[in-house]
């Protein structure tokens, strides 16, 4: 099998460095070339055929981002998106992976100390099987205005490809959604800002969670990247709870954590959905789930990024139904919606 052939662009000649020796550790993977401006990027592109781009958000001549949303347009190739760990770098990173990279990867604080970029391999050799091309708008909204829940809790799961995926599922969602919990994988310093930009572009409110935030309808819990694991906790009045115990599934948050807490919790009184994603987290809490007797759905290989988690959940016997992405948010909204006739 060939190696993935990789480019990476920065305009630090420093972090060039420390991203292509990050990745020459991983002998699946052949860095064939740098670039320091997207300008450069541009003719290697061309003239090397690179498999996978790394790109830089803050770069001279034209941002990463302007450089992105172009090449998404003219050429589409899978990204890993290489972002500071800053506020601002953070919105650069959350807005990247809505133009289309696959990915993202925090620079490092401080270069000297140990390894680094530890999961920036995995993440490009993830990327180079990602289906990339045309992004398309989400399609508007068909829920009825008068929607409402009938007090089922939705679970959401999803890693790479997940931000745009989520993007396009909550766009559906009514003001009067069911309370609905997320766990994607992500840096710590990014779900924040992800929660913030979808609730400036969806009509219910979206919040990073907090430990013992009440699940209410119109309501939606992402949890906070890599340093909590989110849950659902209570009898009655359900709450998020947040843990810091070792990762599971080699996630923290972790799918199968929420799903599990969901099974154990809410049981038939939940509907679970994941969606694109690398690896099996997921598919064990999925499972509980649907033993438990909720409702289960699974993005369709067609339209995942990556057709990891989703494939493991459905292969283990975890997704009920298993569908395109356009598709996923009605089908999740009607099993939680209220029966007219018992309103």
């Amino acid at each position: 099998m060939s190696r993935i052939r990789a480019l990476v662009v920065d305009d630090s000649a420093i972090m060039r460095h420390l991203v292509s020796a990050a990745l020459t550790r991983d002998p699946d993977i052949e860095v064939v070339g740098t670039a320091g401006d997207p300008l450069e990027a541009r003719a290697a592109i061309k003239a090397l055929l690179p498999d996978v781009l790394t790109l830089d958000v803050e770069m001279p001549h034209m941002s990463g981002l302007e450089f992105l949303e172009k090449l998404m347009r003219l050429h589409p190739m899978p990204v890993v998106m290489v972002s500071s760990l800053t506020h601002q770098g953070a919105e650069a990173a959350i807005e990247a992976l809505s133009l289309g990279a696959v990915d993202c990867v925090g620079k490092p604080v401080n270069t000297g100390a140990g390894e680094i970029f530890v999961d920036l391999a995995a993440k490009v050799k993830a990327a180079a099987r990602a289906r990339v091309g045309h992004r398309t708008a989400a399609p508007p909204s068909s829920v009825a205005a008068d929607y409402k829940s009938n007090g089922l809790v939705l679970g959401v799961g999803a890693s790479t490809g997940g931000v745009e995926a989520l993007l396009t599922f909550l766009s559906s969602f009514p003001e009067t959604c069911p309370p609905t919990v997320i766990t994607q994988h992500m840096p710590a310093s990014f779900t924040r800002s992800f929660a913030d930009r979808l609730d400036r572009q969806c009509r219910p409110k979206v919040q990073e969670a907090f430990d013992g935030a009440p699940l209410l309808p119109g309501h939606v819990y992402v949890a906070p990247g890599g340093t909590h694991h989110l849950s659902v906790s209570g009898s009655g009045a359900l709450r998020c709870r947040l843990g810091d115990e070792a990762a599971v599934s080699g996630h923290r948050p972790s799918v199968d954590v929420l799903f599990g807490s969901l099974a154990r919790v809410s049981g038939a009184a939940s509907v679970g959905v994941i969606l694109t994603g690398m690896g099996r987290d997921g598919a064990e809490g999925l499972l509980a789930m649907r033993t438990a007797g909720a409702r289960t759905l699974g993005q369709d290989e067609a339209s995942s990024v990556i057709y990891g988690m989703p494939k493991a959940a459905f292969e283990l016997g975890a997704v009920e139904r298993q569908a395109p992405l356009s598709r996923l948010a009605s089908m999740a909204l009607e099993a939680c919606r209220q029966d007219r006739s018992a309103a």
